[in-house]
Order: structure tokens, then C-alpha cells, then sequence
């Protein structure tokens, strides 16, 4: 099954919550390039050189600063925009911060949430919503098999609990609501460790190597046996621009949740992710640091993606040493001088040739 994104996107009023942060800047990148009359809504970038400020990304769309948790702030910016297709990512979205601020990790990731699904509902003009959550919102029984879109929901952490009951949140407004609009196609998106170009988040693996390979440091390691399901951020992001698209055409036959994940064949663990960033960038070294007095850490997390596979037609493209290779090169190209904007939309481009 092919979609025709260009096709789908092109004119479409789209919404992205979020659109300052990792994800969301390359979704917003993404999606202006397919065309789409693109609004953001988000908290200003948390540092200088984000992806969406070395993109100077607020030229390319509709950039709307705010706080998601602010209802008030939130329904203006909605009703201005007057979207069609709503991306929903705004989140706090890093487990260790959560043991720091706990409540602002649940305010924003579950009262924000129900802000953004009190916008649809009132809406006429939205057709499709993907409401992204994450692979912790699954209870973690540290499986050597992959989580299916029904296993259990849980958190041990309050990150994690945070995305469980923001999917159950928008399972209740989906069966209360959603379902008895016919036009309205809504989802939740389920994804695992996603790596890119852009990322500086603090206590993120990949962007410790680069600024550790950047300083000349060793990089410092503090669980080297955890596995991940690590996958290039442009390869759920297709998945999610797929399925937006399904939503808007078939509103009932796609809803529900969905994971988008890697092969779970060539899974890397920590260290591995670590020698495979050296290899790429030339040179460094590795120290495995003490974790103790660390906030507890999962091991082992993986998704199953049949369903995404099966029913949408829908399959990863880059597997998880693909996704290093292109994470690490795209450092290595920007710190030597390439302007970030050319070397994220070459990415886009690349990527979008293996798709179409």
C-alpha cells in the first residue's frame, strides 16, 4: 500500500503541539515541505541550538508559543488555526526529569492532553488526530518479546505513568465522544527510543556521545547492557504522517493504537550504540560509569509493529544501525559547517525517495 503524503498534505490546515521540540521540528519540517499550511503551538525551544531554532523553523510555519497546560491560551491558538489534521506531541518527555518535577510531568503530559482532546471535540474542522504518547506508557515486564497494542498499560516511574494514563484518558474521550463523530478519525501512537539529528536534551545517550566526542571526552556510559528500540525519528514520524492520512480518508476503519517501531532483529544496546557513534564520527572512547544512587532505569523495552505492518501497510525503513549512522553523520556534517536546514531536509529527501 503507497500514500501519496504530497498528495494528502498539500493546503491542509495541520496543528502540531509540540513543534519546538525534537520530534515535533521534524515533523514540522516534514510536513511544510510536503506542503502543508502548518501552525505550531508549543513552549519556546528549551535551548539555543534546538532543531527548531538552528532550522529557524518559526519562517517555515505558524509559530505559536504557549504553555499546553493554559486551556485558554491553548483554545486561541486552536480556533485561529483552524486545523484540519492535529499532531498532538507536546509533552515532558524524559523519564529522569519526571523523578524531578513529577507534577508538572503529569499536568503536562495528562491535563495538557485533555486540553488538546477538549479543542477536538469541540471542533467541526478536524478530521484526523494522532495523539502521540510512547512505548513506556506499556507496563514494563521486562519481555523479551515485543509489546503488543493491548498488553497492559503501567508506569513505574511517573514519566511513564503519565503516558498510561494519557492513553487512558483519550480512550475514554474516544469512546464517549469520538466515536459517535462520523467524520472525526482519531488514534494514539505508541513509538520507542527515537534518535536524530537536532536532539541536546540532557540524559539522552546520543546526545551525550556527541558532546562528549564533540569535547574530546570520553563517553560516559551508565548502563551499557539496556536494550532500546532505536530508530531513526523520520521513520515513526512516517508512520504517523501515514497514518493521519488513513484517519482523514477512512475516519473509523484506523482508530485505536498503534506502535511504530524498528525490526526487532538487529535490536543495540547502550554500548553498542556508543562504539557504533565512534565508528561514525572517527575517533573517542568509552568509560562505563557507576549508576548508583541513579533513578531506577528499565533494561529492556521493545515494540511489536505487526499490526502497523499488517493492517496499515506501513514498515520501518531504517533499522536501528541505519538510524545511528544517519544520527551521528548528521552531527558530524553541521559541527564541520553544513547548514542544519540543508542537511535535515537531505535527510527528509532521502528518506522520501526510499518511501515513495
Amino acid at each position: 500500500m503507497k500514500v501519496d503524503l504530497h498528495g494528502v498534505f498539500s493546503g491542509r490546515r495541520v496543528l502540531v503541539t509540540g513543534h519546538t521540540g525534537f520530534k515535533g521540528s521534524w515533523l514540522s519540517l516534514w510536513l511544510s515541505e510536503l506542503g502543508a499550511e502548518v501552525t505550531g503551538f508549543a513552549l519556546a525551544p528549551e535551548y539555543s541550538s534546538s532543531h527548531f531554532e538552528v532550522l529557524e523553523l518559526d519562517r517555515r510555519v505558524k509559530h505559536v508559543e504557549g504553555d499546553l497546560r493554559d486551556a485558554g491560551s491553548f483554545q486561541a491558538a486552536f480556533d485561529k488555526a483552524q486545523p484540519e489534521v492535529v499532531f498532538h506531541l507536546a509533552a515532558q518527555a524524559l523519564v529522569r526529569r519526571s523523578y524531578d518535577d513529577p507534577k508538572a510531568t503529569i499536568d503536562t503530559n495528562v491535563t495538557g492532553s485533555v486540553n488538546v482532546l477538549e479543542a477536538v471535540r469541540a471542533s467541526n474542522d478536524v478530521k484526523s488526530l494522532v495523539f502521540v504518547t510512547s512505548d513506556k506508557c506499556y507496563l514494563n515486564k521486562e519481555w523479551v518479546w515485543g509489546y503488543r497494542e493491548n498488553d497492559e498499560l503501567g508506569g513505574h516511574d511517573p514519566y511513564s505513568a503519565s503516558k498510561a494514563a494519557a492513553e487512558m484518558v483519550f480512550k475514554a474521550y474516544d469512546h464517549s465522544f469520538f466515536k459517535a463523530m462520523p467524520e472525526l478519525g482519531v488514534a494514539t501512537v505508541r513509538a520507542g527510543n527515537v534518535i536524530g539529528g537536532g536532539d541536546w536534551a540532557e540524559d539522552r545517550i546520543v546526545p551525550d556521545c556527541i558532546r562528549a566526542l564533540k569535547d574530546g571526552r570520553p563517553i560516559q556510559v551508565r548502563n551499557p547492557e539496556a536494550t532500546r528500540p532505536w530508530q531513526h525519528v523520520l521513520d515513526p514520524l512516517h508512520g504517523y504522517l501515514w497514518l493521519a492520512s488513513r484517519l482523514y480518508e477512512y475516519p473509523k476503519k484506523f482508530g485505536g493504537a498503534w506502535n511504530f517501531g524498528p525490526e526487532l532483529t538487529k535490536s543495540r544496546n547502550v554500548l553498542q550504540l556508543a562504539e557504533m557513534a565512534i565508528d561514525v564520527w572517527g575517533s573517542g572512547e568509552i568509560e562505563v560509569a557507576g549508576s548508583t544512587g541513579e533513578p531506577f532505569e528499565h533494561r529492556l523495552l521493545q515494540l511489536n509493529i505487526d499490526k502497523a505492518k499488517l493492517e496499515l501497510g506501513w514498515q520501518p525503513h531504517w533499522d536501528s544501525d541505519q538510524a545511528i549512522f544517519e544520527t551521528v553523520g548528521w552531527y558530524k556534517r553541521v559541527l564541520s559547517g553544513e547548514a542544519p536546514t540543508d542537511v535535515s531536509l537531505s535527510q527528509v529527501s532521502k528518506f522520501m525517495e526510499i518511501t515513495a
